[in-house]
């Protein structure tokens, strides 16, 4: 390893293109429960695996405070990423002039994102994500909003009638509607009702319908404003399509968010993976031959954690792992900087004294005196077996003494671990955050940084003009 670093090639210069992966809430014991976990997986012991961007040659960490939160919400670090700017709770795209639900307190106060200095600049731009489309770190690449939740129109009545009655733009409209460039060229995710009208049928689930009021049908204004382009929302669809004829790509997959990575075998009209959606990505981009920005957001790790179920929030990890490494196949690192990261982290523990190679989501069984792995679980005060995974709060609190905990029990997919404080639903965590850096400057990544620096380094990469 350190004859490695001492033949370390460092790539200086001006990057084509920049990809930026986001693991929401992939917080460091996440990284390390689910590297434990894909090695385990492969029947190894799992401690000395590491995910894909483990191997990347630049790391440090991301200080994720918000300019008026200690433990941030997605919106303000996402918006300090990709603007550089680092703003209040629940806004994105704007500075922390904005009042969190007041229209009127946006306008002449927005901030420019990476993706629009990408549009202006003649470079092709994506955003791919496991969420809704108009969720807070894909809707912060490309839309300002003085309130997160302001996905639709209906959402907007919904909270504010009076932004609601100044017609001021949702989330969903500002992706349609995107004045910069030539707009973007790819935008793959779920959140198909915050798009299509109120009366107008889902096409996968044909019982239920839109939620917009204004009537508009986005994907249809899609593929009318922009030529050679395309309107998808099965995986039929996602696999027939040509990239070399698509120049603007619309991938709509759930009305909501995409299924979990172990959940979309059940999925009725197919989903792709996280994978194959990075693969697409960066086949349709390269059509441009001035370069690209792309960002691609595992999104559901953030939502199991909120759950309190940490099977499903490793593995939408390892898959988000498995994304980068397609890209990194796929690209020429001489001309591309990657960056991974995490918005923020979670209330995601690993503890107790469990031997190496134990189950990381089964019971703790330690080492014994004779250096011998331990053939029953290890007890709490009163007798009872307990988890090497957990969280500080959320779900999983078991009101008065503790259940009899199995090993069949607790490696359930369903499972949801043990919580010290009982919430509705877990929290964040205000902890630093990993990055990790390879291809052009990637240098620039290290030590500890503030969040917003990330921003700087892309656009350093990129050479735009500040």
């Amino acid at each position: 390893m350190i004859e490695k670093r001492k033949n370390l090639k460092l790539r200086k210069g001006k990057a084509k293109n920049v990809i930026l992966f986001i693991g929401d809430g992939m917080g460091v014991s996440t990284l390390t429960a689910a590297r434990i976990l894909e090695g385990q997986m492969r029947g190894e012991s799992g401690e000395e695996n590491r995910l894909s961007f483990e191997e990347f040659p630049f790391s440090a960490l991301s200080k994720t405070y918000s300019t008026n939160q200690q433990t941030s919400d997605s919106a303000p670090t996402m918006s300090a990423i990709i603007t550089g700017v680092k703003t209040d709770e629940g806004v994105f795209g704007v500075n922390q002039a904005v009042v969190r639900g007041d229209y009127r307190t946006v306008k002449g106060n927005e901030t420019k994102t990476l993706l629009e200095m990408a549009e202006e600049n003649g470079k092709s731009t994506g955003v791919v994500t496991t969420a809704r489309l108009t969720h807070a770190t894909p809707g912060a690449c490309y839309a300002h909003t003085a309130d997160r939740d302001w996905e639709s129109d209906a959402d907007i009545l919904n909270r504010s009638k009076a932004a609601y009655d100044a017609k001021f733009s949702d989330i969903a409209s500002q992706l349609i509607d995107f004045k910069f460039g030539d707009g973007l060229e790819v935008a793959i995710g779920g959140g198909r009702s915050k798009f299509l009208p109120k009366d107008f049928a889902d096409p996968e689930y044909t019982d239920r319908k839109g939620e917009r009021l204004d009537g508009r049908n986005l994907p249809e204004e899609w593929t009318r404003k922009y030529k050679d382009s395309a309107y998808i929302w099965n995986k039929q669809q996602f696999d027939a399509l040509d990239t070399k004829k698509t120049k603007h790509l619309l991938g709509l997959f759930e009305r909501s968010h995409l299924q979990y990575e172990v959940d979309r075998k059940n999925d009725k009209a197919g989903e792709p993976s996280l994978s194959e959606m990075t693969s697409k990505s960066i086949d349709v981009l390269s059509n441009n031959k001035k370069g690209y920005f792309l960002m691609v957001e595992g999104g559901r790790v953030d939502h199991a954690h909120h759950d309190g179920n940490a099977y499903r929030a490793l593995t939408d990890t390892v898959e988000l792992s498995n994304a980068v490494r397609t890209a990194v196949s796929k690209v020429n690192l001489d001309e591309t900087l990657i960056i991974v990261t995490a918005d923020h982290s979670h209330t995601f523990t690993i503890a107790g004294y469990p031997a190496r190679g134990n189950n990381i989501l089964g019971l703790v069984r330690e080492v014994d005196d004779n250096g011998n792995v331990e053939k029953s679980p290890h007890t709490d005060g009163g007798g009872q077996p307990y988890t090497t995974l957990g969280y500080a709060n959320g779900k999983g609190y078991r009101k008065g003494t503790r259940p009899t905990l199995t090993d069949e029990e607790v490696v359930k997919p369903d499972y949801k671990q043990e919580a010290t404080v009982p919430l509705v639903a877990e929290t964040h965590g205000g902890e630093d955050v990993a990055i990790f850096a390879t291809g052009v400057n990637s240098h620039l990544i290290g030590g500890s940084m503030e969040e917003n620096w990330i921003f700087y380094v892309m656009q350093d990469a990129f050479r735009f003009k500040k």
